[in-house]
């Protein structure tokens, strides 16, 4: 994974024992740049949560999803309107439907395993 390429994890939570927590933490704490999305916004480790991706002030390279299928399609929807190329689906986080419309769409979509596990955190 490309530390220069900017991630939006889209199911950022406050909750340090939730999994869109840790990942973005884990993200800040390795060095890579990283933005947080989610519905409540508000602050976590000292970033702005945004509501959606649509929101963002910068679009991102790379969505990661850790929320549940419904939410990821929507997030597809704006990553296609953002014109973002890459979307990594958290297992959980799969939709079949957003993968298929993703893939039409020319995104590189990853639903087959664990971000954190393909960086050797976990």
């Amino acid at each position: 994974m490309d530390e220069n390429k900017l991630i939006a994890v889209v199911g950022v939570s406050e909750n340090p024992d939730k999994f869109g927590y840790r990942i973005f933490t884990d993200l800040l704490g390795a060095g890579f740049k990283a933005v947080a999305v989610g519905a409540r916004g508000g602050k976590v480790a000292g970033q702005t949560v945004y509501r959606s991706l649509k929101n963002l002030p910068t679009k991102p390279d790379i969505v990661l999803t850790v929320v549940p299928p419904v939410v990821t399609d929507q997030a597809v929807d704006d990553a296609i309107a953002l014109g973002i190329k890459e979307v990594w689906m958290q297992p959980g986080s799969v939709s079949e439907t957003a993968a298929k419309k993703a893939k039409d769409a020319g995104i590189k979509i990853t639903d087959r395993g664990c971000f954190m596990v393909a960086r050797g955190v976990w």
